[in-house]
């Protein structure tokens, strides 16, 4: 039977804007009244969802709401969702960095946390005495992390400078340094927050053997906050969904990263957009996918043309300054390429405009993607991005029989000019 590790009892987690603590004296005595006499927090009743694309009417916001699971000793759980979703406000409740508004967490054994470049270090100390530190902090005697010194060392990769205090150190030594003593100090379990982006390609893929080591070799449980599906596809064994502070699904990775993307069916390949997405240059209306001479409303077809339309409205004189900027995206968050609105010949110009790009039959494989929108003035400098602008599903088109039925290997298929001689 598997031993529960992490558990989750209706945690929620309530912010006031704008203000560090819970905010006046006035609302301190209330709390208080309220609770001498045993009654629940007036504040508790009130305040919204933390969602980032409306305008909010409250000064509270629920970060976390109602946030129940379990987590068995050796699970590898990643946690997905959108920025704003509350994925590092609940590890920091798991890490015991913060304390719910309501709710309980119980862990059983020693938490490694990873949750921002250089947690837990101090400074003005050398790279060798923060492993002491950090080990110190876990409960671990100065023999123990002794024995792990020098795999901690060459595993971070910044030998030469260990003897250096890390306030000298670049963003990359720090994170390699963190990394290694959380994953090598013996904790039952490691949380890691998406620091790994620091990182380059190659010393990521090592942070992502050694986690697999970590939970599948050692038994130990790890969770990771990841914008990564690849990483969590291959790591994780189950996945929770968070939306704008609500856990969307608990289940297997593969379903988690698929809820997420939009395989589910909640993909729409039109989004129209509110105040938020506007301000002194542009207002930006509406983004919307469509098969050729099709509504938006019908399945992206791999065999016929695909129409992205974006309607934009500009509110300054030289609005032919700006351009935009697309990255395409597949269903495991791995870039395919960008793409840009300055190949046509006409420019934007104050008022309206509908740019339109067409992307010829047979162009997509079947699948999930999704887009990150930029608009960019004089081409050098990005004045507003969004990631997963929109998410979008393209079907199989009808194919004749006789033919090869199955999916091509690769997400999209271009086809190229030929000759026979």
């Amino acid at each position: 039977m598997s031993k529960i590790v992490i558990k989750a009892e209706n945690i929620s987690k309530q912010y006031r804007l704008g203000l560090v603590g819970t905010g006046t004296v006035r609302d301190d005595i209330k709390r208080w009244w309220y609770n001498i006499r045993g009654k629940e927090d007036p504040f508790l009743k009130i305040g919204e969802s933390n969602d980032r694309s409306v305008k909010g009417e409250s000064d509270y916001v629920w970060s976390l709401r109602d946030i129940n699971f379990e987590i068995n000793q050796g699970d590898s759980v990643g946690i997905i969702g959108r920025n704003g979703a509350g994925k590092s406000t609940l590890l920091k409740i798991l890490s015991q960095v913060t304390q719910p508004t309501t709710g309980k967490i119980y862990t059983k054994g020693r938490i490694a946390s990873l949750l921002e470049v250089g947690t837990g270090f101090h400074p003005e100390m050398t790279g060798r005495e923060n492993i002491y530190l950090n080990g110190a902090i876990l409960g671990m005697r100065k023999h123990e992390i002794t024995r792990k010194l020098d795999e901690i060392i060459a595993f971070s990769g910044v030998e030469r400078y260990i003897d250096t205090p890390v306030k000298r150190y670049s963003s990359g030594m720090y994170v390699r340094l963190a990394f290694a003593v959380a994953a090598h100090l013996e904790s039952e379990i490691l949380i890691v927050d998406e620091v790994l982006a620091v990182g380059d390609a190659e010393f990521q893929k090592k942070c992502l053997g050694k986690m697999n080591d970590v939970s599948k070799g050692e038994g130990r449980t790890v969770l990771f906050v990841s914008h990564n599906m690849a990483a969590v596809k291959s790591l994780c064994n189950k996945g929770i969904v968070l939306d704008k502070g609500n856990i969307k699904l608990i289940g297997n990775a593969e379903n988690a990263v698929s809820q997420y993307l939009g395989g589910d069916g909640v993909s729409s390949n039109k989004r129209i957009f509110d105040s938020v997405y506007s301000n002194s240059i542009f207002k930006l209306n509406e983004i919307n996918l469509c098969s050729l001479d099709k509504s938006d409303n019908n399945a992206l077809n791999e065999n016929l043309p695909i129409v992205l339309t974006t309607e934009i409205k500009f509110l300054v004189p030289d609005a032919h300054r700006y351009h935009i900027t697309y990255h395409l995206y597949n269903e495991m968050g791995e870039p395919l390429f960008s793409f840009y609105h300055t190949e046509i010949d006409g420019k934007l110009k104050q008022g309206s405009n509908t740019v339109k790009c067409i992307f010829p039959a047979n162009f997509f494989q079947s699948g999930n993607f999704y887009l990150s929108l930029f608009i960019v003035e004089d081409k050098k400098k990005s004045i507003f991005s969004e990631k997963d602008v929109l998410a979008f599903t393209v079907t199989d088109g009808g194919r004749e029989l006789g033919v090869y039925m199955g999916r091509e290997p690769g997400y999209v298929k271009p086809k190229f000019k030929w000759e026979l001689e």
